[in-house]
């Protein structure tokens, strides 16, 4: 696995933790897990802390969706010289456990 890789992995799981913690965090109508928390979105952030957290959460996910695009470039990119070496260990696998077939004498 390649250090970029390693990277991208790492920073989508962050930006994941942070668009939890976003989600949660953002009131919703029927109150949900913003009240069950004491409203600690309004307190910490603000009055207007929805609209605040709405933008932040879009941004995310977009920096979310945009990571997750690039490593699967990355990783498609990286095994695209792999796939007839592990065609060819399959082929040869499938040959080794396939049952000899019995041979008729004619």
């Amino acid at each position: 696995m390649s250090v970029q890789t390693v990277i991208l992995y790492v920073v989508i799981f962050i930006v994941a933790l942070l668009l939890i913690a976003l989600i949660l965090i953002q009131p919703s109508k029927s109150g949900g897990m913003g009240a069950a928390f004491g409203g600690i979105g309004e307190s910490v952030f603000g009055g207007k802390a929805g609209s605040h957290l709405t933008k932040s959460t879009v941004v995310l996910t977009a920096v979310f969706f945009v990571l997750a695009l690039a490593l699967a470039a990355v990783i498609g990119h990286t095994a695209g010289g792999e796939g007839d070496s592990v065609q060819q260990l399959l082929n040869e696998k499938s040959a080794a456990s396939a049952p000899a077939l019995p041979q008729e004498n004619k």
